[in-house]
């Protein structure tokens, strides 16, 4: 384009972090939903005619009907989630509309916040500050909020990728027993952590801890189904942090239910945001948390100024810092 004519981008929301739309304002015309809450999808579709380039998140849509309310003019789509399930890949293949994410810079974010999932579920934090606050505390009692520790347990991992490995870096200092992993394939970086590859049904029925750290994709999709949960054992602890669509959730409600696992903590779910009437809601042994793996501060303006950068060049034609190819 010429100097005199700025690239259109459209931010699917008003409450992105400023250090990347002010990365985009001094290139871009700017076109920003006035609005904290999901654009609509009518919304959306209208806004979209006519961008370049288009700054959205997981929950935005981006089919082929807003690709085609697009038009040629869109050149690149940036999300700022390291997923990218909410994207039709091949749709934008075909068009020649360049993907960028925010890989690496929420690793440790998202790790953190896993374990923190992982403590809080396993030592029952939720229900012990309930009973604080409501009279339940009476006394101290030997047996009384008590569960699983993680010193001298098997804790196994399903998605060795790089959160996957920053868990198991983390979850090894609390003194564990084994770290077991599953994955598509072996990854090297295991052996210096000290984690065994081994088959998902190996891992189901051997550990302590089952956290699931693996992307949404068409062979992970509902893995964590009613057999797999019945291969695990029943003093097991489910920590989910990944997708919702990897978990059958009805079976995972039966399985807390029945006692076939001792308890779950999920930072995601299937909806997203999950609905009040949600069994899982009613149930102590449920720890739910709203998707909040990546909400650190520094790590929310790294991901802007990453999702910002992957717009400029894809607009610009130069390298992106992180390009879905």
């Amino acid at each position: 384009m010429g100097n005199s004519k700025k690239f259109k981008v459209l931010i699917s929301r008003s409450d992105m972090p400023e250090s990347g739309v002010d990365i985009l304002k001094k290139q871009c015309e700017l076109k920003v939903w006035d609005g904290p809450l999901p654009i609509p999808k009518a919304d959306f579709i209208k806004s979209v005619q006519g961008v370049n380039g288009i700054y959205c998140c997981i929950t935005d849509k981006i089919d082929k009907e807003l690709l085609d309310a697009a038009g040629p003019e869109l050149k690149v789509v940036a999300t700022i989630s390291v997923g990218y399930d909410h994207i039709d890949v091949g749709e934008c293949k075909k068009r020649g509309i360049k993907i960028g994410y925010t890989p690496d810079v929420l690793t440790d974010a998202t790790a953190e916040l896993t374990l923190a999932l992982l403590l809080c579920t396993s030592r029952r934090l939720p229900e012990a500050m309930h009973e604080a606050r409501t009279g339940g505390w009476v006394s101290w009692a030997p047996t009384w909020m008590t569960g699983p520790g993680l010193a001298d347990a098997t804790v196994g991992i399903v998605g060795f990728g790089r959160i996957g490995q920053a868990v198991a870096k983390r979850v090894k200092s609390f003194n564990t027993s084994q770290l077991l992993y599953f994955n598509r394939s072996e990854k090297s970086e295991a052996k210096e952590i000290g984690a065994t590859k081994v088959s998902f049904d190996e891992l189901l029925t051997k550990s302590d801890f089952v956290i699931c750290c693996a992307a949404l994709a068409p062979e992970t999709k509902e893995m964590f189904n009613r057999n797999a949960f019945k291969k695990m054992k029943n003093s097991a602890v489910f920590i989910n942090t990944s997708r919702g669509g990897i978990v059958d959730q009805n079976a995972l409600i039966e399985a807390l239910q029945n006692g076939t696992i001792r308890a779950a903590g999920l930072d995601v779910t299937s909806p997203e945001p999950l609905p009040l009437d949600s069994p899982l809601f009613k149930l102590k042994n449920c720890v739910i948390l709203p998707h909040i793996g990546s909400a650190a501060i520094q790590t929310r303006s790294n991901m802007s100024e990453m999702t910002a950068n992957n717009i400029l060049a894809g607009l610009n034609g130069t390298k992106m810092p992180a390009q879905l190819e």
